[in-house]
């Protein structure tokens, strides 16, 4: 959840190569093709990361982000760890239950019951005032950490990624699929993920199915701002504008550094 404060087939004439290449420093923004790797490059991965942080913790530094917990006022409860996992939508209890197989005594198991009682509610009830100092302690374990990683990539990262593989995207696809599963979930309705992949496939078609990369994720962009803006908490659309459609409007479709965007008004640099 954010803090409120927040890729025709290439060119084959060397004349139309050239033009491409005096018009960007990436690679051509007609190479729809998606590459073979995409956010299965660990260096890819990372970036990935640190941008969603920029977004959900105003911080690169993503690996920093596993105590980070607190109620931002936007009705799912408590926010916490490197993804946003919430108390009110059922991937915090979730993570509890799984650190608490791997470790029973851990500092989070007392509240298992209180967490299943607020699922769907952003009460604290059973949770405050321990819950989030609880939370801090366990951030320092390793199996906690690790239970971290391994809920983002299997609720959030691997499905965007298969999906958007699926649909014939590449590495800036892969990640606008990630970030938009993160923000909005992995649900079917019209403003979570499936809803807006839906909403975009209206006006344009994947490139699996024959479309073009940079006017699907066009697409994709609009169909997620039009769900962003249907939230008050998430009219702040500049995750969207000021960053991802930058990338998309620069060709930059293998999410190729230096990379530059800014986020709720903040600026950022990966280089």
């Amino acid at each position: 959840m954010p803090i409120p404060h927040a890729r025709a087939a290439r060119r084959t004439l060397l004349a139309a190569v050239g033009a491409a290449l005096l018009t960007s420093r990436w690679p051509s923004a007609e190479a729809d093709a998606a590459d073979a790797t995409g956010l299965a490059d660990p260096v890819k991965k990372d970036i990935a990361m640190r941008l969603v942080s920029s977004a959900e913790n105003s911080s690169l530094d993503w690996q920093a982000q596993y105590k980070y917990i607190e109620d931002i006022g936007d009705g799912r409860g408590y926010t916490g760890g490197v993804i946003g996992f919430c108390s009110g939508t059922g991937d915090m209890l979730t993570l509890v239950e799984l650190y608490t197989k791997w470790d029973a005594g851990n500092p989070l198991a007392r509240y298992l019951p209180a967490l299943r009682k607020v699922d769907g509610t952003n009460s604290h009830k059973g949770l405050a005032p321990g819950f989030p100092a609880a939370w801090r302690k366990a951030a320092k374990t390793a199996d906690f950490r690790k239970a971290q990683r391994h809920e983002r990539d299997r609720v959030y990262f691997d499905p965007a990624v298969a999906r958007a593989k699926k649909d014939g995207l590449g590495t800036l696809g892969q990640f606008i699929y990630y970030d938009a599963m993160v923000m909005h979930g992995p649900g079917t309705d019209a403003v979570s993920f499936g809803g807006i992949r839906r909403r975009a496939r209206r006006h344009a078609d994947t490139p699996a199915d024959g479309g073009r990369q940079r006017t699907y994720l066009g697409a994709f962009l609009d169909a997620r701002v039009w769900a962003m803006k249907q939230e008050a908490a998430h009219r702040d659309v500049s995750r969207v504008e000021t960053a991802q459609r930058v990338f998309l409007k620069a060709g930059n479709l293998d999410l190729a550094t230096p990379l530059k965007w800014k986020v709720y008004g903040d600026s950022y640099e990966i280089d």
